[in-house]
């Protein structure tokens, strides 16, 4: 630059990005090709916790059957089954999870639904579009 060349205040910067709606709550959604920053959704976290331990009251014989752990937690047996069942996600699908790598369209309220118990067929279900 010369000396007598002038800078502009004003600096532009155009960022692709979309806002989409996600369970109430606002997030930016960046191109495919941009980098995506690791974002743990708690929400999984604390499912899959709480599946692994109630699996292993369960396991230890503390509690007989699940409808006696469900009423000592305080929920409905049948949320405590939906839960109990993150316990048979293939591991390489629970490390993406706690490490915030999985695809945006991976919810809580995906991952309790009726899954295959295949891990190969766990992969293509929750892979993603």
């Amino acid at each position: 630059m010369t000396r007598g060349a002038s800078i502009s205040d004003t600096l532009t910067l155009h960022v692709p990005l979309r806002i989409v709606k996600r369970g109430g709550r606002k997030e930016m959604q960046l191109p495919d090709d941009a980098a995506q920053p690791r974002r743990t959704d708690n929400t999984m976290v604390k499912a899959l916790a709480r599946a692994f331990r109630w699996k292993r009251m369960l396991e230890s014989g503390e509690y007989a059957t699940i409808a006696e752990l469900a009423e000592r937690e305080g929920i409905a047996p049948s949320y405590m089954t939906r839960v109990l069942r993150l316990t048979l996600l293939a591991p390489n699908i629970v490390d993406v999870i706690l490490n915030g790598r999985q695809a945006p369209e991976v919810t809580l309220a995906q991952v309790l639904e009726p899954f295959p118990l295949g891990w190969s067929d766990q992969k293509n279900t929750f892979s993603g579009p």
